[in-house]
């Protein structure tokens, strides 16, 4: 069973910069592709950005393309997420996802395990 923890969630005025990372414990970090997903009020989850095993495939969102940079340690089992130039509708509950293989995807459903999430927030 692995276990996600979010950290580095905030307030920042628009055109800043947060970075946030996702620390995995309970299983083999190198096996499981990671996820990065957000969700605005009223709003269904999204996916933000997704990294495969050895962080060497990158998928990002139409949206934070150019912007957001998501990379991992697997020494460290940690993966990250590294948010510049924010905008306000960037503001959402940022989720870390974990799936049961090496292979990313950009479903939600395919995600077995989540973080509880971390707030982000963007002020114009």
């Amino acid at each position: 069973q692995v276990q996600l923890v979010e950290s580095g969630g905030g307030l920042v005025q628009a055109g800043g910069s947060l970075r946030l990372a996702c620390a995995a414990s309970g299983g083999t970090f190198s096996r499981n592709a990671m996820g990065w997903f957000r969700q605005a009020p009223g709003k269904e989850r999204e996916l933000v950005a997704t990294i495969n095993w050895s962080g060497g495939w990158r998928f990002y969102a139409d949206s934070v393309k150019g912007r957001f940079t998501v990379s991992r340690d697997n020494a460290k089992n940690t993966v990250s997420l590294q948010m510049n130039s924010l905008k306000p509708e960037d503001t959402a509950v940022y989720y870390c996802a974990a799936r049961d293989g090496v292979v990313p995807s950009t479903e939600r459903s395919d995600y077995a395990y989540w973080g509880q999430g971390t707030q982000v927030t963007v002020s114009s």
